[in-house]
């Protein structure tokens, strides 16, 4: 593997600190654990839980804290956007274009960053979950593949409060979300957990991705679980436009 170190450009470094400054101006952000100073600049997979849109700004924040820049696997849509797109391009960000054909070479643009010394920032749910109490959902495979394709380690992070700024259908609803939390200033939990032990040597071992993946979702709810103690059944915040979907309820793998 090459361990040619990538190097965030100025753009991206600035882009840190708006979302450090952003997240402090609508929130209380607080964020524990660590990453271990010999990854902090990769290779390495950071996979965390998706409850909000304002997610990705509270991820880039609390990375911000540890020193990390990590280039974020980010739907296509938002590489349409005007001006947002071209930024994220010129960012190093890794676009995916879901349920298409193309899908797949996000992952080899993923693995060429990683192979690059990148830290990748993914989603392992694929999608803003919709379990009912807010637990991670079923995981796609695409962060296990990764990393067993890589051999690069995957840190587990966990956040949770992003739901409180911004609603589940924003930008419906979102002037109202940010409103609320400018008078509130919820208060927004990161932690970052530890190495999860894959358990497999070799991305062909059959069924290797499906028992990785559930390793690492695992590994979230594990993380996640301090975060929200006296929350355990479902948020006391309740989002109304956000439905709830039970098919792709996860299961913990036997010890």
């Amino acid at each position: 593997m090459d361990t040619t170190t990538w190097q965030p450009p100025l753009i991206w470094r600035a882009a840190l600190l708006l979302a450090r400054a952003l997240v402090g101006l609508l929130a209380r952000i607080e964020v524990t654990g660590d990453v271990p100073a010999h990854l902090r600049r990769g290779p390495l997979v950071l996979a965390a839980n998706h409850i909000s849109p304002f997610d990705p700004v509270v991820m880039i924040a609390a990375c911000q804290t540890r020193g990390i820049a990590p280039r974020i696997m980010a739907t296509a849509g938002l590489f349409r956007v005007p001006v947002l797109g071209a930024a994220m391009r010129h960012a190093g960000h890794i676009r995916v274009d879901r349920g298409t054909s193309a899908v797949h070479r996000a992952l080899d643009d993923a693995a060429t960053a990683v192979a690059a010394g990148s830290v990748i920032l993914i989603y392992p749910e694929g999608r803003i979950g919709l379990d009912p109490g807010m637990w991670p959902e079923r995981g796609k495979t695409g962060a296990a593949r990764l990393a067993l394709a890589c051999g690069a380690p995957v840190i587990p992070v966990a956040q949770w409060g992003a739901h409180e700024v911004l609603p589940y259908r924003a930008p419906r609803g979102m002037l109202r979300g940010i409103a609320r939390a400018l008078w509130r200033r919820p208060v927004i939990r990161v932690r970052f957990g530890t190495p999860v032990d894959l358990g497999e040597t070799a991305a062909a071992t059959p069924g290797a991705a499906r028992r990785a993946t559930d390793r690492i979702v695992d590994a979230l709810t594990d993380t996640l679980a301090p975060l929200r103690p006296d929350e355990p059944d479902g948020p006391r915040h309740v989002d109304p436009g956000r439905p709830a979907d039970t098919s792709r309820a996860h299961r913990r793998r036997s010890a």
